[in-house]
């Protein structure tokens, strides 16, 4: 049985963590698995959009312990980042669909993607603290800035669970489903940015992330920067016949 299922429909991916039995936990060959398949989605350029997320009660519950003693000394854990900076440098939006547990590894995993959909049955939690290891997938410094510093170092500190309302609430995830509307939902959002301009998608995305990384500053220049030569390529008459379509789209979503 293969620890992942990547499906395809058109431009939209679906990568699935599939070891059920141990919760999905990130052991050493699902973490390559992961890398390897998102570097193949975005070498490949067929699909914009990825939905993550996993078979069973768990989206992850993080690395296989059973492996992180012989990971410090063979060099795993860096296999590990490579699979992170892999999702976080996906072109396209990554949405992770979280379906249950997402506990200190599999959190980092969840936050790796662009933004969390979670099903009513997600949990997530930080243990790193817990359990006497230090996050290395960039929890310490993404999670402040998604819900702010004493609510990430609350969770940080205490290992406590995160209910699924809760995390809504604190604004770590963006929508709550019920269970089996989860995947459904992350397809009709995939849909969504799928009827956007391509180039147009990858390069908001980029100027985001970039702007997110360094300071408020910086992030305007760079924004500035990116528009001026976006610009350049842009044909009025295009932007005239799409704004059509966005209005008449705005119409229809307000008479629904």
């Amino acid at each position: 049985m293969s620890v992942l299922r990547i499906e395809r429909e058109g431009e939209l991916a679906t990568v699935t963590l599939n070891r059920p039995e141990a919760m999905n936990a990130l052991s050493s060959e699902l973490c390559e698995a992961l890398a390897g398949g998102f570097e193949q989605l975005a070498g490949a350029g067929e699909a914009r959009v990825v939905i993550l997320t996993g078979t069973g009660r768990s989206f992850s519950a993080g690395v296989d312990l059973k492996e992180l003693g012989s990971a410090t000394q063979t060099g795993g854990i860096g296999s590990s980042i490579e699979m992170i900076a892999t999702i976080r440098s996906f072109p396209g939006p990554v949405i992770a669909a979280v379906n249950g547990f997402a506990i200190t590894g599999g959190f980092e995993l969840a936050l790796a993607a662009d933004f969390i959909v979670a099903s009513r049955s997600a949990r997530f939690a930080d243990t790193h603290a817990r359990v006497g290891i230090l996050p290395g997938w960039g929890l310490s410094q993404k999670l402040p800035r998604l819900i702010g510093i004493g609510r990430a170092k609350e969770l940080a500190f205490t290992g406590n669970y995160l209910t699924a309302d809760e995390a809504l609430a604190w604004g770590l995830v963006n929508r709550v489903t019920e269970p089996d509307a989860l995947l459904p939902t992350c397809r009709a959002l995939a849909e969504d940015m799928l009827s956007c301009v391509p180039e147009a998608l990858r390069g908001y995305k980029r100027v985001i992330d970039e702007g997110f990384a360094g300071t408020y500053r910086d992030g305007l220049a760079q924004e500035a920067r990116a528009s001026s030569e976006h610009m350049q390529t842009v044909r009025p008459e295009s932007v005239a016949e799409r704004r059509v379509a966005v209005q008449r789209r705005g119409r229809d979503q307000s008479d629904s």
